[in-house]
């Protein structure tokens, strides 16, 4: 007996290819399904002047998408929502679970420097070089290896921050953004360079995409074991617990790396937590054995976080006042 599923996504074009992707591989595993993709606004979306950590952080992009899969109308009801993993909450509101992780596209973030400019990396700009990000992530750890440079917000979709940078009016020397996004809209050949953990650890779950569906519903986890991807679902549990127990919200300042080897079993876990100003930083590693994926993942994260505590890195969280970061 044939089937529909009704997925939801944010309006922006990445998050339309993101909901695609996920009905392309239902569809694939599944011939008797038949997905259906929505596109529908959040108040992330609306609100386009604003550094998000300043007016609500990841809660922007879910709760109108959220009240969709319990909708009494069936013509508006939701089945799964497909969001940017990095963009979700990692403690869901009651009536919600995380139902699936898809495979992970390149996690770094990347370095976009404007048409025709001479710099191929931050190495070569000038002292005061203006740097577009919305991430205290990012802007704390660069701030540890170019001290030297400004950073300051900027929104809006990659399109709208591509076009921005490539103004000749615009205060831009670079902008850095997700490898993820720009490789799924065909943007690669924008990237000037790549980050690795030498100077910048990537978000949490940044590259894979999360699927979020009502809690209990035993019949779309199913359908979802089946189109998700076991390694990714272990690094990315793991960075997710790590975050939730350093009590690290959309923001603030905490980049992870992981590997789970498939032939040794053994999830290996990086995670950094900076200050704002780049001054003060945690970094430290933890391995385990992965017998039981939800369990041992998660275990790692907890583990990871415990050890980082000890060596300070919530005293550095919590003496984060958003309200008055200099960006």
């Amino acid at each position: 007996m044939s089937r529909r599923i009704r997925i939801g996504g944010r309006q922006s074009q990445l998050a339309i290819v993101q909901s695609e992707l996920v009905k392309h591989l239902i569809e694939q595993k599944f011939p008797d399904i038949t997905c259906s993709v929505f596109a529908l606004q959040t108040l992330g979306d609306q609100q386009q002047s604003k550094p998000l950590y300043s007016f609500g952080g990841k809660a922007l992009w879910t709760k109108e998408l959220e009240d969709l899969l319990y909708d009494e109308d069936d013509n508006r009801k939701l089945d799964i929502i497909v969001h940017s993993l990095k963009d979700m909450p990692t403690t869901l509101p009651d009536g919600f679970e995380l139902g699936g992780i898809t495979e992970r596209v390149d996690p770094s973030d990347c370095l976009v420097m404007p048409q025709g400019s001479p710099h191929k990396n931050l190495d070569t700009l000038p002292a005061g070089s203006v740097v577009g990000t919305s991430s205290v992530r990012r802007s704390a750890q660069l701030k540890r290896k170019y001290p030297h440079l400004r950073f300051e917000s900027i929104r809006g979709n990659l399109h709208t921050r591509i076009r921005k940078l490539d103004d000749p009016q615009n205060d831009y020397q670079c902008i850095i953004l997700a490898s993820a996004g720009m490789k799924r809209l065909g943007l690669g050949y924008r990237i000037t360079n790549t980050f690795d953990s030498s100077v910048m650890y990537h978000a949490v779950g940044q590259g894979a995409l999360g699927i979020e569906i009502r809690a209990q519903d035993k019949e779309m986890k199913k359908i979802l074991d089946a189109v998700c991807h076991k390694n990714t679902t272990v690094c990315c549990l793991a960075e997710r617990q790590l975050m939730r127990s350093l009590e690290g919200g959309c923001s603030v300042p905490i980049g992870v790396g992981s590997r789970y080897d498939e032939t040794t079993g053994y999830l290996h876990l990086r995670g950094i937590v900076v200050s704002v100003d780049g001054k003060q930083a945690v970094e430290l590693n933890q391995e385990l054995a992965i017998n039981d994926v939800i369990r041992d993942s998660i275990e790692c994260g907890k583990l990871l976080a415990e050890k980082m505590i000890s060596n300070g890195a919530r005293k550095i969280l919590e003496e984060i006042n958003l309200d008055k970061i200099d960006q």
